[in-house]
This record gives structure tokens, C-alpha cells and sequence, in this order.
């Protein structure tokens, strides 16, 4: 058993964003990377990163960056720069609620060239609100979400559709979306309305956002399949 552990790739991840015990996802993230890193027989140094740090600190030596719930970011730039490091770098990366929010943000503003977009709950009098509030929040709830066929998130899951849980009042702003999604970010799931839920990158190896929080389905014993698929990525580039 010892030398099966100690041949195990050991991966480090860094979770962007303001670590707070009182939030249900930040209690469930540690479970779902613990469990998916079991699954894929990997180790993991998982490394908490406050946003008001990441404007300075170096992101070198991570496989990895999840960018988490619990926005409004103490460091929005913080924030951003991390998304942007993982997209230019095509380091693996995962961000959900608060973490979609932002790569939605990081996109309009570092690849589309939208300068004064921003986000309505941190600027509510913003001219361009890329993220905006929600017709109805998403507080403690579940609800389907339906996959598009060929995304990553879809293969993830390896099927149609899924029902995951939400606490979040801000999502893509309707507006934008068709100027926002038609690129290389691209819309991976929706509700049932057809409201974006996910979206990723088609031209990196794994850059995926989620408005709901796939992680808190390891509170009730289930191995996210989103978070394993994040982890077996992670793993990917290290042994190419």
C-alpha cells in the first residue's frame, strides 16, 4: 500500500477565491476534490488563494485553478487575473457561481475588448453589465440542467441532463449572450428555458464555468462528475 501511494501523481490546485467556513460550497469543495482525487488515484496539495493576494502572488507551479463561490471577491482584479493566467497559459480550469460570473467578466473584458463591462452586483450602475440579476435567484435550490451533447460538460456527466444545486442571484446578462457565446466561448448547458447555466472554452484543453455548484454533491456522498473531469484534466497535463 505504501509504495502504491507514494507512485500516485500528486497534483496542486489552487481554489481562487475568499475562503469563508460559512459558506456551504466552501465545505464542499474539500469533499469533492478528496473524492474525485480518489477516483483518479492521484494526490492532491490544494492550496486556498485570497483574491487580494493573487494581484501579486505568483501563479506558477499550480495544475490547476478552480475559481469558487463567495462573490463579491474581496480583489476583483485579483480574481480576474487568475482566470486570465489559466486561460492564456491553458492551465485546467474550473469556476463555479461566483467563478462563472468572473470568466464570463474575464472574457468580455480581456478578449472581446469590453472594457467597461463589469459585474451589476459589485457596479450596479454599470453601462455594460455582462452579469446581471437573475429573474428569479437561485437560493438553496436544485434544478435540471440540460447538457449540450459534445461539450465537455456533457461528456463529464455522460448524459442529457442533470440536476445540481444553486445559491446564486447574478448570471449571464440575456443581452450579451449572443456576442459573448458566439467564439470560442461557447454555452455547454442551459435550464430548461434555455437560460445559460455553463459555458467553456472550445480552444483550451479544460476552461469550464458553471452558475451551479457541481461540488455539493459531495456533501450527500457523490463524486461530482465535473470536478472528477477537472482532476483527470489536471492530471492529463501533467503526464504529457
Amino acid at each position: 500500500m505504501k509504495d502504491s501511494y507514494q507512485s500516485r501523481r500528486s497534483l496542486r490546485i489552487g481554489l481562487v477565491g475568499d475562503h469563508d467556513a460559512s459558506i456551504t460550497a466552501h465545505r464542499a469543495i474539500p469533499r469533492a476534490l478528496e473524492q474525485a482525487a480518489l477516483a483518479s488515484d492521484v494526490t492532491l496539495d490544494v492550496v486556498w488563494m485570497p483574491t487580494e493576494t493573487l494581484a501579486e502572488e505568483s501563479l506558477d507551479g499550480f495544475n490547476g485553478l478552480w475559481c469558487v463561490p463567495g462573490s463579491p471577491y474581496r480583489d476583483t482584479e485579483g480574481a480576474l487575473r487568475a482566470i486570465t493566467h489559466a486561460r492564456e497559459q491553458r492551465l485546467p480550469f474550473l469556476g463555479t457561481c461566483g467563478g462563472f460570473q468572473h470568466a464570463v467578466l474575464e472574457h468580455a473584458r480581456n478578449v472581446l475588448g469590453w472594457q467597461d463591462a463589469d459585474h451589476a452586483e459589485s457596479f450596479p450602475e454599470a453601462t455594460r453589465p455582462v452579469i446581471s440579476p437573475l429573474v428569479c435567484a437561485l437560493r438553496e435550490t436544485l434544478e435540471l440542467v440540460v447538457l449540450k451533447a459534445g461539450t465537455r460538460v456533457a461528456n463529464a456527466y455522460n448524459a442529457p441532463y442533470a440536476f445540481e444545486g444553486y445559491f446564486c442571484g447574478y448570471g449571464l446578462n440575456p443581452e450579451y449572450r449572443a456576442q459573448l457565446t458566439d467564439g470560442p466561448l461557447r454555452v455547454a448547458a442551459t435550464d430548461s428555458s434555455g437560460t445559460v447555466r455553463a459555458v467553456e472554452l472550445d480552444d483550451h484543453p479544460f476552461f469550464v464555468a458553471t452558475l451551479f455548484q457541481p461540488e455539493r454533491a459531495a456533501l450527500i456522498g457523490r463524486t461530482p462528475p465535473l470536478v472528477s473531469a477537472f482532476i483527470d484534466a489536471c492530471a492529463s497535463r501533467v503526464a504529457a
